[in-house]
């Protein structure tokens, strides 16, 4: 099955040193475990940036500070055997609120109850992919 349009997605990536905030993801199918960066759908009417900082209220109660694109990517994957498709904008950014740099573990994202924490990139390969595809490569191009 394939979903019937193109999504357009905002992400935030704030770093600490070489460690990056993301989610860390199961799907109930299969087990499949991954990392991805806060962030969610951009709305009609809505640039990217004003989703970006949307999207971290809502889902960490974040405010961001610093915002600037650090390029763009395109996304397409399975999740449970729907095909799905993403132009995904990448921002760095700075978290405003300078406690959430002194913990490992930030939080919960408020609809899914998914963990939120700081992991290094080194981390990421196969055995924990960080989506969407290329933003490892992305962030070390632009570090």
């Amino acid at each position: 099955m394939k979903l019937s349009r193109i999504r357009p997605v905002a992400l935030a990536v704030p770093m600490r040193g070489e460690d990056v905030l993301v989610f860390q993801y199961s799907y109930r199918s299969n087990g499949h475990t991954f990392c991805r960066p806060l962030g969610g759908g951009i709305e009609y009417g809505e640039t990217a940036l004003e989703a970006v900082h949307r999207e971290l209220n809502e889902e960490i109660g974040a405010e961001l500070a610093d915002v600037t694109l650090l390029g763009v990517l395109e996304n397409i994957f399975d999740r449970d055997g729907v095909e799905g498709h993403e132009v995904v904008f990448v921002f760095g950014c700075r978290l405003a609120d300078a406690s959430l740099y002194e913990r490992d573990e930030v939080g919960v994202v408020s609809d899914d109850g998914s963990p939120v924490s700081w992991k290094p990139l080194s981390s990421f390969g196969p055995h924990l992919p960080l989506y969407p595809n290329g933003l490892a490569e992305l962030l070390s191009r632009s570090r």
